[in-house]
């Protein structure tokens, strides 16, 4: 039986599952799903439904499919034929409404040709099963339903279920307070409950349930409906465009399906996937469950909570003095090194079980605390503490008027929210950082690493005094908390993220806090024709091979054409290759080397790999960077001062070396005592981010009584003052 993974709330994470396994589901697909705007057939979103029900009937699960849309696409036929069949002066007449039976039986028929067309390309075979309202009063009918049903499943059929409204006695069925059902998706819950099903998903033209309507910028989606905490707070916007129902429709009969014991889940039909996404614990849509309400105090101790607690620390934080603030880090710095063994044994434990999930080599290089590694980071550190104090530093002095004194000072930005994947070190330095600048902090690390970042969460914690407050640094450890921190944008003030393309990207996309990293780290160095060859070859090599997973290694070599003659090229290669490194090229190299070609240019290997190609200048080297890079670190080897300055001066990137490594960026070897990460951002901070990164500015006026009064008598200086 194939299990529905966990609930979409958080607080059932580690203690309770949402329903027992699902083994049979009714998935309603709503009019709007169904057609496109114009009333034609939504063939895609169509398709992809029929898709995801035959993998769920490979799968095992028993998939019951109640489906609208006959009346809308019964309508738009008729209408065509009419307009067919119209002379002018027909058309000039009033236009009457189609009767909503007559085109439910047109409709009907077009809407299960379809349904058998795409299910029969899938090697599905489907059924049609038309009910009304009238036929649950009999007790032989239901219980004829259940066995036709039964049997169709086990033999791996579809049912497909509708309202056989060209026969329905109602006038107005939506609004008829009697009855057992009114409309398709209350018949849907209605059938979850007498064919005994495990979940009933309800599809919709929006993701879920908002507080209010979707259009609204201000409504939030609402993850799991309680009804003590939703119940009359939600605004509901117009129902369905085409269908019968809308929102309040779903929302009523998810309320009395999940009353007698079904989980349901309202969430869109036009997202691929999002069937399976559900079954496989996805957190999409919005959840009713029977036991909803009492999971609300667990809920309202989330995300919100942690952020408005990290804040509420850092304030305590900023009010102590700076030499309270510097031994909270010396502590820490003292507590790391006393529980090192403690912390390389959950780390060998993380390690361990990576790589036997079959983790990739880069990233295992990542996860590891290396001999030695618990005691660098404790002294960038001490490092950090015996840096001036950078909170309520004065910037700027100006006398704005006679007794009238302004100051610009530093100050916290005040709650940051770091998500990193792999690597457990990086919640050190971050930690250090924000209590160094007097931020709030949470922390959200991978899975990979999850021993690792307990275990140093509560090493750190455990050493900040009371009177600040262990909730200084939030550590999140449910993967459902980050959609909902992501949208915290009046309690957190920047995230910065640190891990893959994929990870920023998607931070980036999902959120309206300013985000603050990069997407890659494509490094290059470019070896001019009046490089010192030895010295050349020793920076390509460190570039490459002393950490292949960081950001600041090289990925691509870039050599003046002069050194294919002279056999620089040649010495390189063959340095690397040496080394174990793989090597990939680009066009213009590829017709010399008899190297595979790089299948990108634009490529991060994050290993012992990387692309070379043959430039013919300092300029070239310079339009391929700005082409195929990404803003991060860049390098030049020469020994002609004139190429030099035009490298560094027209490379936009956010760190540019001359004879040096690319490895040298980086916080703790410029000095900043660490860093949050390396910023390609133009905004704020760029390149390594270190306590200033993490700090704003602040103005402080100083007077003596002073008024505006439309500037009468007021006699502006605006002189500036020594510091």
């Amino acid at each position: 039986m194939p299990p529905l993974a966990q609930t979409h709330s958080h607080a059932m994470d580690s203690t309770r599952t949402f329903v027992k396994d699902v083994k049979r589901l009714v998935v309603k697909v709503g009019t709007a799903v169904v057609t496109r705007s114009d009333e034609r057939l939504a063939l895609g979103r169509l398709g992809s439904l029929c898709e995801q029900i035959k993998e769920l009937n490979s799968q095992g699960y028993e998939v019951i499919l109640v489906s609208s849309g006959a009346i809308c696409i019964g309508r738009q036929r008729l209408r065509y034929r009419k307009l067919v069949n119209s002379s002018f002066a027909d058309l000039q007449k009033p236009q009457v409404e189609l009767d909503g039976k007559v085109c439910a039986a047109v409709g009907q028929n077009s809407l299960m040709a379809l349904y058998d067309t795409l299910f029969s390309q899938l090697d599905v075979t489907s059924a049609q099963l038309l009910v009304t309202d009238n036929d649950f009063n009999n007790k032989d009918f239901r219980k004829q339903l259940n066995e036709t049903v039964k049997s169709l499943l086990s033999l791996k059929v579809i049912p497909i279920f509708n309202e056989n409204d060209s026969v329905s006695t109602r006038k107005a069925p939506y609004e008829d307070s009697y009855g057992i059902f009114w409309d398709n998706d209350s018949l849907a819950a209605l059938l979850a409950l007498e064919l005994k099903a495990d979940l009933l998903v309800l599809l919709s033209d929006v993701e879920g349930l908002y507080s209010g309507p979707p259009s609204d910028p201000q409504s939030k989606l609402i993850h799991t409906y309680i009804k003590e905490k939703h119940q009359g707070g939600i605004t509901f916007g117009d129902k369905s465009r085409v269908g019968r129902g809308g929102m309040t429709a779903k929302v009523n009969a998810a309320v009395n399906a999940s009353n007698a014991g079904i989980p349901v889940v309202i969430t869109s039909g036009y997202a691929a996937q999002n069937i399976l996404k559900v079954l496989q614990g996805e957190r999409v849509g919005t959840l009713f469950h029977k036991e909803a309400h009492l999971w609300l105090p667990l809920k309202e101790v989330g995300a919100r909570d942690m952020a408005v607690a990290a804040r509420e620390s850092a304030r305590r934080l900023q009010a102590l003095s700076s030499g309270e603030r510097r031994k909270i880090l010396l502590d820490i710095a003292d507590a790391l090194e006393e529980n090192e063994k403690l912390i390389k044994n959950e780390n060998d434990a993380d390690v361990a079980e990576a790589e036997e999930a079959g983790y990739e080599r880069p990233l295992l290089a990542r996860l590891a605390l290396n001999p030695g590694k618990i005691s660098s980071l404790a002294r960038s550190i001490h490092l950090l503490a015996n840096m001036k104090d950078p909170i309520g530093n004065v910037l700027k002095r100006t006398e704005i008027a006679d007794g009238l004194i302004l100051e610009k000072t530093s100050s916290p930005l005040g709650v940051l929210l770091i998500v990193f994947e792999s690597r457990p070190d990086v919640l050190v330095q971050i930690a250090a950082l924000a209590i160094r600048s007097g931020n709030g902090l949470l922390l959200k690390g991978g899975k990979e690493a999850k021993r690792s970042n307990a275990i140093l969460h509560k090493v750190i914690t455990d050493a900040i005094p009371d009177k600040v407050g262990g909730k200084l640094i939030g550590l999140v450890t449910s993967r459902d908390e980050i959609p909902d921190l992501l949208k915290l944008d009046d309690v957190i003030d920047l995230v910065i993220p640190r891990g893959s393309n994929k990870l920023v990207s998607q931070i980036k996309e999902s959120t309206k806090i300013p985000v603050l990293g990069h997407s890659d780290g494509i490094c290059h160095v470019y070896v001019d024709k009046s490089a010192n060859t030895e010295m050349a070859r020793q920076l390509v090599l460190d570039a490459k091979v002393d950490y292949p997973a960081a950001c600041n290694a090289m990925e691509t070599l870039l050599v003046h054409e002069d050194l294919v003659q002279t056999g620089g090229l040649d010495q390189f290669i063959a340095d690397l290759q040496t080394k174990g490194v793989t090597l990939y090229t680009g066009p213009r190299a590829g017709r010399l080397l008899k190297i595979p070609r790089a299948t990108s240019l634009h490529h991060e290997y994050n290993s012992m790999a990387c692309t070379v190609e043959i430039v013919h200048d300092v300029y070239e080297a310079i339009d391929h960077i700005h082409k195929y890079g990404s803003a991060h670190t860049d390098c030049i080897i020469a020994e002609d001062k004139a190429v030099v300055e035009v490298f560094q001066h027209q490379v936009d990137s956010a760190a540019v070396f001359h004879n040096a490594s690319t490895r040298f960026c980086d916080g703790a070897r410029f000095g900043l005592g660490a860093e949050v990460g390396t910023s390609t951002s133009r905004i704020h901070a760029r390149g390594p981010v270190g306590v200033e990164g993490l700090l704003t500015t602040r103005w402080i006026l100083k007077g003596s009584g002073q008024v505006v009064n439309g500037d009468k008598g007021v006699v502006y200086t605006h002189k500036d003052l020594p510091l």
